[in-house]
């Protein structure tokens, strides 16, 4: 399969929101009753796109999925810390999954990481049960760090990964 990964057009930031939403929504990665102000914020794909830049994976046309990249200084980045660079918000909708299109959208995160001058990681947090994503880090060689795991919320324990560029 042909994936185009590429910046998110401004009239795919509704689909891609609600792709986004679905994602976490449909694989019981938010309670919409304890997070659900966390739905807004996956579904803003416009204010995500005014601090870093939004890039989406297509096919044939079809948008299959989207993640935000975080250069260092984007006040998207929560835990990238000097010389890292991070990505967040990685969802591939349910109908693309299994055809590539995560791997390569985080493909791409690594390749801009290391366009930038003095990046040296690219960092990342996730939730214990995204284990598809897991297997893609793994893949792409990043390593656990969870020395730095957190917390946004006590009911959002977050893993993270970082990977050497």
């Amino acid at each position: 399969m042909d994936i185009t990964i590429r910046a998110a057009l401004p009239a795919e930031y509704e689909e891609l929101g609600e792709i986004t939403a679905r994602a976490y929504l449909d694989d019981g990665l938010l309670d919409p009753e304890t997070n659900g102000f966390y739905l807004t914020v996956l579904r803003d794909v416009a204010g995500r796109a005014a601090d870093a830049e939004v890039l989406v994976a297509t096919y044939d046309g079809q948008l299959l999925g989207g993640v935000t990249f975080a250069a260092p200084g984007s006040p998207l980045a929560e835990i990238a810390g000097p010389h890292e660079a991070e990505f967040r918000m990685l969802a591939v909708s349910r109908a693309a999954r299994g055809r590539g299109a995560g791997e390569a959208l985080v493909r791409a995160c690594m390749d801009r990481a290391r366009a930038l001058e003095g990046v040296t990681h690219l960092v990342l947090s996730t939730k214990e049960a995204m284990r598809g994503a897991h297997r893609i880090y793994g893949r792409l060689g990043f390593a656990r760090t969870p020395e730095r795991d957190w917390a946004p919320l006590p009911s959002v324990p977050l893993l993270t990964y970082r990977v050497e560029l």
